[in-house]
């Protein structure tokens, strides 16, 4: 299932969405034109290396921006194309609605928290891991979270593929957001002792992560809806 769009109208213009789209596709570009080492530099300086941070905590002397920084410097690096627009095109349908409801201000401080609560939660469990994790996935997850609780029955516009031939349907936003939710679940528990230490892969439990601190974020954020008395 791919969503396309939803059919909840904003009253505002999605102005932090698309300047987080902008500053991602712009670090994205950065990427591309650095050469080979100097792209490998900049994932050793900006990516989380679980491993590094662990052993910041644990007191070896590798500095703030080698333990601490790299959990927020990480949400603007991506692994290439598709990493990239898969992100963005889910921040794109799911993030407006959010940032209209909690406000500019407001939906920075849920995406910044949500990717943080995403990176913590792949660190603790892989806090040995030395590979780079890079992605605003944590963070976007958390929007998806803080989406499903506030139009949970929201009509998204779906692409799905039936044998071969591709279709739309019109599902509820929690179907949608719910089932992603369980593949991230069952594809994190099958990756517990199984995944290779030495190779990347996918961080499931930044997405978990990410998601679950969107719920009590957008509960503590999200402005109370005006009433209105007539006379």
């Amino acid at each position: 299932m791919i969503p396309l769009w939803d059919k909840i109208p904003r009253s505002s213009w999605p102005i932090v969405t698309m300047a987080i789209i902008a500053a991602n596709c712009f670090v994205f570009f950065q990427e591309l034109m650095a050469g080979p080492a100097e792209r490998e530099q900049i994932f050793a300086a900006y990516a989380l290396i679980p491993a590094r941070s662990t052993a910041f905590v644990e007191g070896v002397p590798v500095g703030f921006t080698g333990g601490v920084l790299p959990f927020f410097t990480s949400m603007f690096l991506h692994g290439g194309w598709m990493h990239l627009i898969g992100n963005m095109w889910f921040l794109w349908i799911f993030g407006d609605n959010v940032e209209d409801r909690v406000g500019h201000w407001r939906y920075i401080l849920l995406y910044v928290a949500g990717g943080l609560a995403g990176a913590v939660a792949h660190w603790m469990f892989n806090p040995a891991s030395q590979i780079p994790t890079v992605g605003a996935s944590g963070a976007i997850a958390a929007v998806m979270g803080a989406y499903l609780i506030t139009f949970p029955g929201a009509r998204v516009v779906t692409l799905i593929p039936i044998i071969i031939f591709l279709t739309t349907v019109e599902i509820p936003a929690y179907i949608i957001l719910l089932y992603w939710l369980l593949l991230q679940f069952l594809s994190g528990a099958a990756s517990v002792g199984v995944a290779d230490p030495t190779q990347g892969g996918v961080a499931w439990f930044a997405h978990i992560g990410g998601f679950l601190a969107g719920i009590p974020l957008m509960l503590l954020l999200r402005r109370p809806r005006r009433t209105y008395y007539s006379s």
